[in-house]
């Protein structure tokens, strides 16, 4: 699916188009999601070099992600995904020529849909395809922001857990959740951080002060969230080996009862084991109450080893 977004008059309509559509006048935004083979044959036209693909949006390499050719200023920027309690990366593809950006992926994403909300609401101001693309910069560092805030409530809750066997499992699935996430974070703020400085270097003769004024506001806000991310890792870390620590001394606890039992059950075999032998001159087994005397002699031999172990505070 293909939508273009119009500027009349600093007020964005927003059009769905088809392949056999031409770009409408004033057109500032592209948004193609999902395109089949006749959208991409139909985004071919708006290139002079190829179409970016799904591989190519997957490079990691800041040559791959960030560069101009002659179709203009090439972006692949990371947007952190949450579905459920998952988290995963989105690379969407952002090209800018002249006054038009267009952007190309594979997979649905929340902060578009809340970008068009915005303009459905005129609650956007842009002036231009760049205002646009970093209107989405910025949403993406608002809502980063959100998920480290949420990241912090959600440790707050495991820490309670550590010290409730019954949850240990549950609270393990939460961290480990909650690293995957936090690792997507950071590997987001890093991409944001390059887009934004590739931006800044790249653009700096046509960006307006008040433009570069915010790219520095959310370069800004990129350092002070980082260091959140590396503070969560540590606290994550630091509640896997508690919670396994915890794990280690229920497993002692049940180790050291059978431990005990061995030990305080030791004696009483011994005896058993010696009148078991049944050899013909034990004494014991002609009289009349060798039995009920080995019987008592068991007996007192394990409670005076629990009595023992008792006294010592092993038990």
């Amino acid at each position: 699916m293909i939508t273009a977004y119009i500027l009349n008059n600093k007020v964005l309509d927003i059009v769905t188009l088809g392949p056999d559509d031409i770009v409408p006048d004033n057109t500032v935004w592209l948004d193609a999601y999902k395109p089949d083979t006749a959208e991409r044959e139909w985004l071919t036209g708006l290139f002079l070099e190829e179409v970016p693909d799904k591989e190519e949006l997957d490079d990691i390499e800041a040559s791959a992600r960030f560069y101009w050719d002659t179709d203009g200023l090439h972006i692949h920027s990371l947007f952190p995904q949450r579905i459920g309690r998952d988290t995963k990366g989105v690379h969407v593809s952002f090209t800018l020529r002249n006054n038009l950006l267009i952007s190309i992926r594979e997979d649905d994403i929340g902060l578009v849909r809340l970008l068009r909300h915005y303009m459905r609401q005129d609650r956007l101001e842009v002036e231009n395809a760049l205002d646009i693309l970093l209107e989405v910069q910025n949403l993406k560092v608002e809502y980063l922001s959100d998920l480290i805030e949420d990241g912090y409530k959600t440790l707050e809750n495991t820490a309670d857990q550590i010290f409730e066997p019954d949850q240990i499992n549950s609270m393990l699935k939460e961290l480990m959740a909650q690293e995957e996430a936090n690792g997507q974070i950071r590997l987001s703020l890093h991409d944001t951080r390059r887009a934004l400085r590739f931006l800044k270097r790249s653009l700096r003769q046509r960006m307006t002060g008040e433009q570069n004024k915010w790219i520095d506001e959310m370069l800004h806000d990129v350092e002070s969230l980082l260091p959140h991310t590396q503070f969560l890792f540590d606290k994550i870390n630091f509640q896997l080996e508690a919670s396994m620590g915890v794990t280690n001394l229920e497993q002692n606890k049940v180790i050291k009862i059978f431990s005990v039992a061995a030990v305080i059950f030791l004696p009483p075999t011994l005896i058993a084991s010696i009148y078991g032998m049944n050899f013909g001159r034990m004494p014991e087994l002609a009289w009349e109450y060798g039995y009920q005397m080995s019987l008592v002699l068991m007996v007192m031999s394990s409670l005076g080893t629990g009595l023992f172990f008792k006294r010592k505070g092993w038990l």
